[in-house]
């Protein structure tokens, strides 16, 4: 699914205008974006949380050139599903 599609089914489901729908939307990720750049989290009640997990520095190797590389602590944006989400994800099997 699409943004595109995810603003479509909002507008028809709830009778708001797109363009609406579209700047809310967009909102939205930029709070979680400025939220997550910042080393929040965003909790979601029975969704799940948009969270920062930190890499410590490892070595890996390149096969190919039998070298090491070390590769920095740095830091990812993840999510995490809330339980309530995974359940009805399990289900729907």
């Amino acid at each position: 699914m699409t943004k595109a599609e995810i603003i479509r089914d909002i507008a028809t489901s709830t009778g708001a205008e797109r363009g609406v729908v579209a700047s809310v939307v967009e909102a939205f990720m930029e709070n979680v974006r400025n939220s997550i750049t910042s080393g929040e989290n965003v909790y979601l009640r029975g969704f799940g949380t948009f969270q920062v997990k930190h890499r410590a520095e490892k070595v890996a190797r390149n096969i190919s050139k039998n070298t090491t590389v070390v590769i920095p602590a740095h830091s990812v944006p993840a999510f995490k599903p809330a339980k309530e989400f995974i359940a009805k994800v399990k289900g729907s099997e």
